[in-house]
């Protein structure tokens, strides 16, 4: 997808704030979905390369959810979440705790912020924050063998 068919296609959700990088080969469009942030991200020759979703926040209620196979990613302990995706078959790298990958699918989760949420013995935040997904290829930078298991 183009940036002008990114743009037309998140319009309906509210005016969308376009990012142009230096030398105009990437952007990005941000906008908000009944209160669930919207990233799309154009990393190559001004296509569209992933989505991001962000959780509304501390206090903030939706009526949208972001489903991965039937589990809410932003109400489901993102543990849940990374050993359902393994008992799948799926590769999951839980990276350093605060980012993970599931590649070849591809997912990336995060759990940074710094509201007040709850937490988990080691001080992560039981959910997550963010879910991006792109093509099965994105996160292949990330790895130069075999994919973790």
């Amino acid at each position: 997808m183009t940036l002008n068919e990114a743009v037309a296609a998140v319009s309906p959700w509210g005016e969308p704030k376009v990012h142009q990088r230096r030398g105009g080969a990437s952007a990005d469009i941000s906008t908000v979905c009944d209160r669930v942030g919207v990233q799309v991200l154009l990393e190559k020759a001004q296509r569209v390369t992933a989505v991001e979703l962000w959780w509304p926040g501390e206090g903030r209620e939706t009526s949208t959810r972001v489903l991965l196979e039937g589990d809410d990613v932003f109400q489901t302990p993102a543990d849940d979440i990374l050993q359902r995706a393994a008992d799948r078959g799926w590769s999951v790298d839980p990276a350093d705790g605060e980012y993970a990958y599931i590649p070849g699918v591809s997912f990336g989760f995060t759990r940074r912020t710094s509201q007040e949420v709850p937490r988990c013995p080691g001080g992560l935040p039981v959910y997550f924050t963010s879910v991006l997904v792109g093509s099965e290829d994105y996160y292949d930078f990330l790895y130069e063998g075999p994919q973790l298991t």
